[in-house]
C-alpha cells in the first residue's frame, strides 16, 4: 500500500459525515480527496487560497467505492500525481480503513490566473511539489 503513493495523509471521519444509512456518504469522498490534494498544495506548494494568483480549477473528477466506512473511522489517504502536463495535473487518491481500499479516484486540475481564470503554466514551488508526487520511474520499464 505505502509504495503506490508519494504521501499519506490521516483524516479523521466526523459525525455528519455519516448518511441515514450510517456509513459515510459517497459525497464525503470527493471532500477527501480534495481537503488531500489542497493541504499538500497550501503546505508543499504556496498556494494561499486567498491571494495567490494561480489557482487550480478542477475540471475533472471520479471515484470508484469499494467498501464501506463509518464514523469514528480515521482513513489514510494516499496521493499521487499520474500526469503533469504544463497547466494541469491528474491526482491520484486511495482512500483507505485498517489496509482495506475503501475509494480509489482522481482529480484533474487546470492552473488559471487568478483574474482571467485563463490557463497558465505550473512552475517554480508549485511544479516542484508536484513533481514530488510523482512515482519513481519503474526499473522493469525499458527507457
Amino acid at each position: 500500500m505505502v509504495s503506490r503513493y508519494q504521501h499519506w495523509q490521516q483524516v479523521p471521519t466526523r459525525w455528519k459525515d455519516n448518511d441515514v444509512y450510517g456509513h459515510v456518504n459517497n459525497v464525503v469522498h470527493y471532500a477527501l480527496m480534495d481537503t488531500v490534494i489542497n493541504t499538500w498544495l497550501i503546505e508543499r506548494g504556496g498556494l494561499d487560497i486567498e491571494k495567490s494568483p494561480v489557482i487550480g480549477l478542477c475540471v475533472e473528477s471520479h471515484c470508484n467505492y469499494h467498501g464501506s466506512v463509518s464514523f469514528p473511522d480515521v482513513l489514510s489517504v494516499g496521493l499521487r500525481v499520474a500526469h503533469l502536463g504544463n497547466s494541469s495535473v491528474r491526482y491520484e487518491i486511495g482512500i483507505h480503513h485498517e489496509g482495506r481500499v475503501i475509494a480509489e479516484g482522481h482529480f484533474v486540475h487546470v492552473f488559471v490566473d487568478r483574474s482571467t481564470r485563463r490557463p497558465v503554466r505550473v512552475d517554480g514551488q508549485l511544479r516542484a511539489c508536484l513533481e514530488a508526487l510523482k512515482p519513481p520511474p519503474d526499473p522493469s520499464t525499458p527507457a
